[in-house]
């Protein structure tokens, strides 16, 4: 615009007249910062003389250049949370020697209680010394969220899911260490876990911003009892609803359950109903997730940093249904549609999972609280090499070359 041009101009000459070497290097300069970044400059609000956008004060998150997103303490960090995945006999000796590792850096070691209970732990005289320092927590039932500046992952990527669902609001930084079976989200090498962890207590690292959906389910807590075969509702439908709310990582599924007949579910957009989905059910996933469960029914893999949210149906019985697209932001709500023949099921991130019946509601829009996830190198690299170490993303034998005697032919 005519505002920037005259700020960028009026900028320049503070370093010598236009036309001058140090003009011209000062606007060079801007220019080249500028070509630099990956999503190029922002878009213009303002259209013509007297129309401009309006401001948003309910805005979800700003995305910026992923190489820009670094780690950064406002205070150095004294506490840190231990991730580690259960009944792995394989993953007691990384444990064991990180948390002698943090302990000698003078940090407050959180741990679940029932990771201490492991037998191979618990008779462990000489791990019984770091164990009195450590502090013990249950899920469900103590609040850690003011208490761990960082959050360390031993296992796949399951242990960084679980890590997400103990914070239902701001989440601290995680780092996740590849020691499971697939490691999509865990791109650190437990090889060199010493001076990778000093790294990140120094604030020497690029994150990753994951965002989550925000899902509300309400049910309408009828009594449901079976009569010959069919579903009879007791109870009073002006009852006070029982509301559940969750942070999802990877995505939220609502399928047909045990049920033999097609999953029959309305999909609401912004309140308006956008289509019935009637097939095995339908895949409601965040950027993450969408390398998940998605991929295997046919979405695209969209990158982490892409605000975005993913909907696509499971077996359709439908040849046009594809998977779409949303803008992040945007409210989705399913409800069982009202001729269904039988009751939906809904899973969250692989957990919590319960059924839908008639009146029930499932309202999913993008969280205000992402996961910061620690990265490798950056945010670009890491994916794509996740993409071809554990999905061998177009991997292929490589066509040969002809020599000019074989193009004859």
């Amino acid at each position: 615009s005519q505002k920037d041009l005259g700020f960028f101009m009026s900028l320049c000459q503070q370093w010598g007249p236009p036309g001058s070497p140090m003009f011209l290097l000062t606007a060079s300069f801007f220019v080249i910062r500028r070509s630099q970044s990956l999503h190029g400059p922002s878009p213009v609000t303002t259209f013509g003389p007297k129309a401009c956008m309006m401001k948003n004060p309910k805005a979800i998150m700003h995305i910026q250049d992923p190489a820009s997103q670094r780690l950064t303490w406002n205070n150095p960090p004294k506490s840190v949370l231990v991730i580690k995945k259960i009944r792995d006999p394989s993953l007691l000796q990384p444990f064991k020697n990180l948390c002698k590792f943090l302990t000698e850096k003078n940090m407050i070691v959180y741990v679940e209680s029932k990771v201490l209970e492991d037998p191979a732990i618990a008779c462990d005289e000489n791990f019984a010394v770091i164990k009195n320092y450590f502090c013990t927590f249950r899920e469900e039932f103590d609040d850690i969220s003011n208490c761990v500046d960082f959050i360390i992952c031993l296992g796949g990527d399951g242990t960084l899911l679980y890590a997400s669902s103990l914070f239902q609001e701001s989440v601290p930084p995680v780092m996740a260490f590849h020691l499971g079976s697939l490691g999509f989200l865990t791109p650190f090498s437990f090889d060199t876990y010493q001076s990778q962890v000093t790294q990140v207590i120094e604030g020497n690292a690029a994150i990753i911003l994951r965002s989550r959906l925000k899902v509300r389910v309400v049910k309408q807590c009828m009594e449901k009892k079976t009569h010959k075969g069919l579903i009879v509702l007791n109870g009073d439908m002006e009852s006070s609803p029982k509301t559940l709310q969750y942070q999802v990582l990877n995505e939220v599924v609502v399928d047909r359950g045990p049920s033999s007949y097609l999953s029959n579910v309305d999909l609401f957009l912004d309140g308006h109903l956008i289509t019935t989905v009637q097939g095995d059910g339908v895949i409601v996933s965040t950027p993450t997730g969408s390398t998940a469960y998605a991929v295997a029914a046919g979405a695209s893999m969209i990158h982490p940093n892409v605000p975005a949210i993913m909907i696509t149906p499971i077996c359709p019985h439908s040849l046009s249904f594809r998977p779409i697209v949303v803008p992040a932001g945007v409210e989705l709500k399913i409800m069982l549609s009202c001729d269904a023949r039988t009751t939906a099921w809904v899973s969250l991130d692989g957990r919590k999972r319960q059924e839908i019946c008639h009146g029930d509601s499932i309202t999913i829009t993008t969280s205000c609280f992402p996961v910061p996830s620690i990265c490798s190198r950056d945010p670009l690299n890491d994916w794509f090499e996740s993409l071809g170490q554990c999905l061998h993303w177009n991997v292929r034998k490589k066509q040969t070359y002809l020599s000019s005697e074989e193009e004859e032919f």
